[in-house]
């Protein structure tokens, strides 16, 4: 045979070899109703996790569920060596793949984590069982093959083998996880290192963020009810949207409150950071109002929040900015912070702030005392909600208010 048609008969079997081989795989994949896509690999995933990354660019991941890091856990300047840390956290929407974001930020020194779990799925960080994160750092996992229901709970486990802390943590959680150390498992409503969990989900357009006080992270609900606001809106949305809840109670806009820094210093981080964000709704304010010290001048208020929404307009975000609720009644209220707070409103609601509104005030004042919460939707405190009261907020939000052009309307007809 000719060397020339050697080469041509080996080329040819090569190929049909190949064929045969990419069929097989195909045929594989369907057989089993898989997609014969790979996961993403960490480089390709740590693009959607850059807070510069336009929303319309997640690449197929969106969070579909958040805390933000509050601080260092008091006396835990050791962690929890030899401990089994299990969060327990509620979906918003599902996926088909998961990754989970650790927070040391408040740590003073590297965490060490060798084994990690989401519903018991193995989880590596850079192919690797284990990772270690740098004080003040945060680390994203490799993406984890595993089911996320919407709406449903999730445990991301993992242990941490050596001491270091102070844990970075989120209290008041309203949600029960778990701390095994070894002799016995203690209940807890704290969520600690753990600060994200994102899903794979071409189908989802992006994740809405909501940042606010207590009021957002829902005190006065029901531990495990999950009956926040945020929760209610992410039921409406149906799959639509992932939604983040960045709530810490005690929170302040401005300056350092009793929880958490001002949401003027930690925006970029629990919003603008989240994957797949696509739209903001800002709920801060009140504690500027109500707690010591108290910010007097509405027109600072105002400008805080403002600055808010053009860093949000900045990343192509589209902006919603929530009314401050009644507290008369609460130990703090005078008439002077009153009227602090129905000048924010005011300048809120005449459109000139955010992209639209949401009128949380009315939503839930008393016809008969507008100053007040209305009986039914009180917590019992005059300032925080019951779980009626969140549902009134949650669907208060008009989904259409999340997407439509940038004019500033209120948004205060669900639809």
């Amino acid at each position: 045979m000719p060397r020339r048609q050697g080469y041509a008969l080996l080329i040819a079997l090569l190929a049909g070899t190949a064929v045969l081989a990419a069929a097989a795989v195909l045929g594989t994949a369907l057989f089993a109703g898989q997609r014969p896509a790979p996961l993403p690999s960490a480089d390709a995933h740590a693009a959607a996790r850059t807070p510069a990354a336009p929303a319309h660019t997640n690449g197929g991941w969106v969070a579909t569920w958040t805390t933000a890091p509050v601080g260092g856990e008091p006396n835990t300047e050791r962690g929890f060596p030899g401990s089994t840390i299990r969060n327990t956290v509620h979906t918003s929407v599902g996926g088909d793949a998961a990754r989970i974001t650790l927070s040391n930020l408040f740590g003073t020194s590297p965490l060490l984590v060798d084994r990690a779990t989401v519903n018991t799925r193995p989880v590596t960080f850079g192919g690797a069982s284990a990772v270690t994160v740098a004080a003040g750092g945060q680390v994203v996992s490799d993406p984890v093959a595993v089911p996320v229901a919407p709406r449903s709970d999730l445990e991301v486990a993992f242990r941490t083998p050596r001491p270091g802390g102070p844990v970075t943590h989120h209290p008041n959680s309203h949600q029960t996880s778990y701390l095994a150390d070894g002799r016995a498992t203690w209940s807890t409503t704290k969520w600690r290192y753990l600060t994200a969990v994102d899903v794979r989900n071409e189908a989802v357009a992006g994740t809405v963020v909501a940042i606010g006080d207590s009021l957002t992270a829902g005190s006065g609900s029901t531990t495990d009810a999950n009956t926040r606001w945020t929760d209610v809106l992410a039921e409406r949305l149906g799959g639509r949207y992932g939604v983040a809840n960045a709530g810490i109670a005690g929170n302040r806009l401005l300056t350092q409150g009793s929880a958490g820094q001002p949401g003027t210093v930690r925006f970029e981080r629990d919003v603008l950071g989240v994957a797949g964000v696509r739209t903001v709704i800002v709920a801060l304010g009140i504690n500027d109002v109500q707690g010591a010290p108290q910010e007097t001048d509405a027109g600072r208020i105002v400008a805080g929040l403002r600055s808010l929404a053009e860093q949000a307009r900045a990343r192509d975000l589209r902006v919603v900015g929530a009314t401050l609720t009644p507290f008369e009644g609460f130990r703090s209220w005078t008439p002077e912070r009153n009227a602090v707070r129905l000048a924010v409103n005011e300048q809120i609601r005449s459109g000139t702030v955010f992209d639209a509104y949401v009128d949380f005030d009315a939503a839930v004042r008393d016809p008969a005392a507008p100053n007040r919460i209305l009986p039914a939707y009180d917590s019992g405190d005059h300032l925080h909600f019951n779980d009626a009261g969140y549902r009134a907020l949650g669907e208060r939000v008009d989904l259409a208010s999340l997407e439509r052009s940038r004019t500033a309307t209120p948004v205060s007809d669900a639809l």
